[in-house]
């Protein structure tokens, strides 16, 4: 019950031989070191490809990639080739042998660290050691503008796109400044 969560598309694998496998079970575990985890079902293909290569590498997923995201959730890669089927672009990883997802705002690269059996899915912990975003998020101060980049949630079994800005870390307890009225 702890919607809504992001969708992210998982690459695994190498350049050469690769899946995308879509995830909903992610998030961030650790800020030092920086520490993520993905949870995947055993029966899973990407599964063993991860469990082998100990990397993966997180794509987070917009509007423009949604649809493709949805397919690569309910297509094995055991049968086709996902990137190939989808048209979607995938370049070499700066660290790691999972490659990149070129559409994506931003990629995380990930080398595992622990593997944790929880029972119908195991959690793949892990480490961060590369991020990736598209310079068109990044504005002329060097800030992060995500909200730019229509990025997709899931929730009970249907997409969501992000909306509004509410506020900000803080901004309940921020000191009002005074106005000196004449």
């Amino acid at each position: 019950m702890l919607y809504p969560v992001p969708v992210v598309m998982v690459t695994c694998g190498n350049i050469e031989k690769s899946n995308i496998i879509t995830v909903a079970w992610t998030g961030t575990i650790n800020t030092d070191p920086p520490m993520t985890s993905i949870s995947i079902r055993k029966d899973r293909f990407s599964h063993d490809i991860i469990a082998k290569e100990g990397c993966y590498t997180i794509n987070l997923v917009t509007r423009e990639l949604c649809k493709k995201a949805d397919f690569c959730g309910v297509k094995s890669g055991r049968d086709i080739d996902k990137s190939k089927v989808l048209g979607i672009d995938l370049t070499p990883a700066s660290v790691v042998s999972s490659p990149l997802i070129v559409n994506s705002p931003v990629n995380i690269e990930c080398v595992v660290e622990r593997i944790i059996e929880l029972g119908s899915h195991d959690m793949f912990m892990g480490k961060v050691v590369s991020v990736s975003v598209a310079n068109k998020y990044i504005d002329e101060k060097q800030k992060l503008c995500l909200d730019r980049a229509d990025l997709v949630a899931y929730s009970h079994g249907e997409y969501f796109l992000l909306g509004k800005k509410l506020g900000y870390f803080g901004y309940s307890v921020r000191k009002k400044s005074k106005t000196i009225k004449k």
